[in-house]
């Protein structure tokens, strides 16, 4: 009798003949990624210390209790600073040792919400009293912003600052429940100062509305909560995640602070009490648009993790139809599986790329502030508002997709997109809630429609931003959407423009039905807009190609970027049949269709399937190691069942062949049941 075929050595040799298959060189898109082969050769540098370090481990990670989980991130946090001094790393090594490291530690919020607001807005004394201990953590800092009863509606934040001229002092405090500052990254136990949003109170009760103040929490020589400050940790999280963030809530009892604590570069109160109006009244937006801004690229890695891992597993995975070579297929070789996740590389590789540029535009943006000009301001709190809810929604979708494909295997701890999930969900809420933002959306679309045609059309046409170029099509009246044939999707210009055109009617409609809106009018504006701002961009991305890529690698990227645009088409059918965009010509026969959007359809399919021989090596472009994934499912090697047995292996539980629940509950119950069931009457 021939051996029993040995499933688990097939795993890896799949996984050898998914790489056999690709075609083009990994490298070269990698380092088109990380922006250059000296980005990634830095990043492996850092990440190959890290993973070698003990107190990096993640092996026991999953077994950790909350409090244990902020007390190894603590010490991660240490570590990371005192390899900085080892090895001499420049503040941007520093950064890509943070993100390597996956712990979601609360030293972020010090870094990505303090810091920056502090170095945009503090006043030149203040900035020159504290910015080099807060650039070196010798303070501790976290944004003090939300609060239990409101959080994305700052205007109506309940904590007071009030000024009092005779002492030169602000009085910080908090007038009630709903008042207490909450959710706030890194107050519960680490930070020593915070910047506070809170109403401006001047003389005569005259109330200015929010503005920032710099307040010490704790003393920095025994880490007590200072007098008139009640603060804590408010808690775990749901799904056990951001364990290791000690989110917390503080309340202020009349606490005095001097008058140069306010944060005034831009605003600002005399000795006497006259307010010092700011040149425009959105730049105290600056810290929430730096973190906006890298939430983009921020959500891409998310979504290449997960589809790295799924796409892996997916690729040893065997289970049901036998193939040529007389064993299970391959569940990725099923259009049913990888028509969902082909399409998360598209969209990993879009917001990877659209992020950096994003926060490009964001320093640009940062410099014109620090010589008061605002001229870019409004733009960039549009773009960002809509692309924060763009890539945060989509992003969770994509990881739960992810995880799903995995079937049974995907809900376990050890596959480890559970976790990307769980750790990534809360960005639908935080810097602002999704819904909330869509409104934001909204009301700028509508005033640039407005603004546009108060105009003349030449001038009309030169006015237009980035993020409203879409409503140039409605100047022309001669402009019609363009007519859809079967080999219509082989163009990127098509789908750019069948996406700017939905944005525009769509707008237009808003603008008609202000009286009356639909349910879901807002979410539809916001996603339409923001989606044909992405499309253009991406349009760019692939003009730029032959420049950056060799022509094998340029196409390949090509293809991906046009299945991103693609798939959003699809999304959007709604929009585009609603107004009548989809104007298609007949696919003859055969087969002949009624729906006028199988062309399409077929063409992602199209995609997907030429995609497909090339998905390992897409996902191993992201350049992510084996540490890195923490995922028994997306080893590199393919050995998935062997790594998922040893990690069970692990389990606490299985430490002991008989449980300590045994004597205390399992046995009492045992002998319960069989005395009642010798016992029990005979009918």
């Amino acid at each position: 009798m021939a051996p029993a075929h040995d499933h688990s050595k097939q795993n890896a040799i799949d996984m050898d003949k998914a790489r056999f298959q690709t075609s083009f060189s990994i490298a070269e898109v990698r380092d088109y990624l990380y922006n250059g082969a000296a980005q990634w050769r830095r990043r492996e540098q850092i990440r190959e210390i890290l993973s070698k370090d003990a107190h990096f481990d993640k092996s026991k990670r999953v077994y950790a209790t909350r409090k244990q989980l902020y007390i190894r991130g603590q010490a991660i946090t240490n570590r990371l600073y005192e390899l900085q001094e080892i090895h001499r790393w420049s503040p941007d090594d520093v950064a890509i040792a943070l993100s390597l490291s996956d712990e979601n530690l609360s030293i972020n919020l010090h870094n990505v919400a303090f810091e920056p607001v502090f170095r945009l807005q503090a006043s030149p004394e203040l900035y020159s009293k504290y910015a080099t201990l807060i650039a070196n953590r010798g303070i501790i800092g976290c944004y003090l912003q939300t609060e239990l009863g409101h959080g994305t509606n700052v205007g109506h934040l309940e904590t007071t600052a009030t000024y009092i001229p005779e002492t030169r002092e602000f009085e910080i405090n908090s007038p009630s429940l709903t008042s207490t500052k909450w959710w706030i990254g890194a107050l519960g136990k680490s930070a020593t100062h915070g910047v506070v949003q809170a109403k401006l109170i001047l003389p005569g009760g005259n109330d200015f509305g929010p503005h920032l103040f710099f307040i010490q929490l704790r003393s920095l020589d025994t880490h007590q909560v200072l007098p008139g400050r009640i603060i804590g940790d408010i808690g775990p999280k749901a799904h056990g995640a951001y364990a290791a963030t000690d989110n917390g809530f503080a309340r202020f009892d009349h606490v005095r602070i001097p008058k140069e604590n306010m944060l005034s570069k831009f605003a600002g109160v005399t000795d006497e009490g006259g307010y010092v109006t700011p040149p425009h009244a959105k730049l105290s937006y600056g810290g929430m648009l730096y973190i906006r801004s890298g939430m983009v690229t921020s959500a891409g890695w998310h979504i290449a993790k997960g589809a790295t891992v799924a796409i892996r597993y997916a690729t040893v995975r065997r289970q049901g139809e036998l193939g040529p070579d007389g064993l299970e297929r391959q569940t990725i070789s099923y259009p049913s599986l990888h028509v969902r996740l082909i399409p998360l590389l598209a969209r990993a590789h879009v917001f990877i790329k659209l992020g950096r540029a994003l926060s490009e535009g964001f320093e640009a943006l940062a410099r014109g502030l620090s010589s008061g000009d605002t001229s870019h301001l409004a733009e960039m709190h549009v773009m960002t508002s809509g692309l924060k809810v763009l890539v945060s929604t989509t992003a969770i979708q994509d990881l739960e997709t992810a995880r799903r494909s995995m079937g049974g295997h995907g809900y376990s701890a050890f596959a480890g997109v559970g976790r990307m999930y769980a750790d990534y969900l809360p960005a639908a809420t935080y810097e602002g809630e999704n819904f909330v933002l869509d409104q934001q959306v909204l009301r700028a679309a509508l005033k640039a429609f407005r603004a546009l045609f108060s105009m003349t059309p030449p001038r009309a046409a030169a006015s237009l931003s980035p993020s409203s170029y879409y409503l140039r099509l409605l100047l022309d009246k001669q402009l019609v959407p363009p007519e859809l044939g079967p080999d219509s999707w082989t163009h990127p210009a098509t789908a750019i423009l069948l996406l700017e055109w939905r944005a525009a009617l769509l707008v237009h409609e808003a603008t008609q039905t202000l009286a009356a809106p639909d349910a879901t009018a807002t979410q539809r504006v916001s996603r339409a807009v923001t989606e044909a701002f992405v499309a253009a961009r991406v349009g760019e991305m692939i003009g730029g190609l032959s420049k950056t890529l060799k022509q094998r690698e340029a196409a390949l990227v090509e293809k991906v970027y046009i299945l991103y645009l693609l798939t959003t088409i699809e999304s959007a059918l709604v929009d585009l049949l609603s107004f009548g965009l989809f104007r298609a010509m007949p696919t003859g026969d055969p087969p002949r269709s009624r729906d006028p959007t199988r062309a399409l359809r077929l063409a992602i399919a199209t995609l997907c399937g030429e995609l497909l021989p090339q998905a390992v090596g897409l996902s191993d472009a992201f350049g992510f190691s084996d540490w890195e994934l923490d995922s028994a499912l997306g080893v590199y090697d393919g050995n998935v069942y062997e790594t998922l047995w040893a990690r069970a292996q692990e389990e606490p539980l299985n430490q002991t062949e008989v449980t300590e629940a045994y004597e205390a509950s399992i046995r009492p119950m045992l002998l319960r049941g069989q005395s009642m069931a010798a016992t029990k009457p005979k009918l």
